[in-house]
């Protein structure tokens, strides 16, 4: 909301409605004209130092929300220089705010930090306890993402480079310190977020049950809210966790939950998601008719959706369980199918998964023909690298067998000049 005093003259008029129209539309969704309508207010320009801030500010959010973040960067660091200059440190707190959230989606994760130690140290120095929940909310959301982007890598939660761990723990104590305030604030909704994304943190560092337990506060919290799209990234997040505590079918069951609310909220991506996920956990549990029914239903909506990556999961998940019921000529179908996406979308690790499939399903098969009496088992094997089978161990099934990470990071970035 931009607080201004009244204009002295018509030109300031002007640009205080060009700015008002700008932000109007930025609620609305509009970002394109907003941002034109805004551009426009500082083209008419206006004496005033208090709404040239505001209609930076608002045009680096636009530009945040259009994924234009070098845009966004260049006028979030123009309203911190107005904002010093004017000696507005609550302005100066909250620009900082904003130019670590920037920094922070460009990777430049040392910059951002800086910028949100300058918006918790105002916000301390103001006894502004919301300002100091804020900053270290997005404290933790910096150290999240910086310890997420170095340890992903596909190996399992836990097993990152110490320089991950130390970004990760940082993040679980920042967002300790911001629940302690915005439980004393009483901030139920805050409190939320921050559950979800300290589950998160531990669920990369490995601490799977403290996971749980920050989910299901998550998970509460949503319900109390009627948000249903977090009660489906509640139920995802815990049946992620239980799959790493070796609880199947405590994870199937949440899994479960996760599909119902994809299929109410009409997300088909997400659906998706939770046919594969489920799927999974199936063929962990050795339930394979109920893991094909599941991975059937994911392959569908691949097609559907012209997502040929889900597509080649569907099918080598498939193969394999199709394997495990011994019908190999249903299996040699599917991973026929999977050699075939992957060698169109140069999935190089998949082609060879592929081919080594193939070439055991060709040799069971030719056996049978031959009349042998070799038993078939012995033929289901897991891609390259890993040589145990799903359901003899909690951590070290096949790679496309692990749990996909969904909503990383629940973020809520302080997009407002005020609040």
């Amino acid at each position: 909301v931009f607080y201004f005093r009244m204009p002295a003259s018509t030109m300031e008029a002007s640009c205080l409605e060009l700015a008002l129209e700008g932000e109007r539309l930025c609620k609305v969704g509009d970002y394109r004209a907003g941002v034109s309508f805004l551009e426009s207010a500082i083209q008419v320009g206006t004496e005033d130092l208090q709404i040239l801030s505001a209609i930076y500010s608002q045009l680096g959010n636009a530009y945040f929300h259009l994924h234009d973040y070098n845009k966004a960067l260049e006028y979030h660091r123009h309203d911190l220089t107005l904002t010093r200059t004017i000696r507005d440190q609550l302005g100066e707190a909250k620009a900082s705010g904003n130019l670590g959230n920037t920094l922070k989606v460009l990777g430049r994760y040392d910059e951002a930090a800086v910028c949100c130690q300058r918006h918790l140290d105002i916000s301390r120095m103001l006894h502004d306890k919301v300002g100091q929940a804020r900053a270290l909310y997005n404290y933790g959301n910096v150290y999240h993402a910086k310890g997420k982007n170095i340890c992903w890598s596909g190996v399992d939660p836990g097993d990152f480079p110490e320089e991950a761990h130390i970004a990760l723990k940082k993040a679980t104590e920042y967002y300790e310190a911001n629940l302690a305030i915005v439980k004393e604030l009483g901030d139920r909704a805050a409190q939320g977020r921050t559950y979800g994304n300290l589950g998160n943190s531990h669920y990369l560092l490995g601490n799977f049950q403290d996971a749980v337990l920050a989910h299901e506060q998550r998970l509460l919290i949503a319900k109390e809210f009627g948000d249903r799209a977090a009660e489906r990234r509640a139920y995802c997040n815990l049946g992620n966790a239980y799959i790493f505590l070796g609880q199947f079918e405590a994870a199937a069951e949440h899994y479960k939950r996760t599909l119902q609310l994809a299929r109410q909220l009409k997300d088909r991506a997400v659906e998706a998601q939770a046919c594969y996920s489920l799927g999974n956990t199936y063929t962990l549990l050795q339930d394979y008719e109920r893991a094909i029914d599941s991975h059937l239903k994911h392959l569908i909506i691949a097609q559907d959706l012209k997502d040929r990556i889900g597509e080649g999961r569907a099918c080598w998940s498939l193969g394999n369980a199709y394997t495990a019921l011994g019908n190999h000529e249903q299996a040699m179908s599917f991973a026929e199918k999977h050699l075939e996406i992957s060698k169109e979308i140069g999935d190089r690790s998949g082609e060879l998964t592929a081919r080594m499939n193939l070439s055991d399903l060709q040799l069971v098969l030719g056996l049978k023909q031959n009349n042998s009496n070799m038993s078939s088992s012995a033929f289901i094997e897991s891609p390259p690298g890993d040589s145990s089978l799903p359901g003899n161990s909690t951590h070290n099934f096949p790679q496309t067998l692990k749990p996909q990470m969904v909503d990383a990071v629940e973020c809520k970035f302080e997009l407002n000049k005020n609040p």
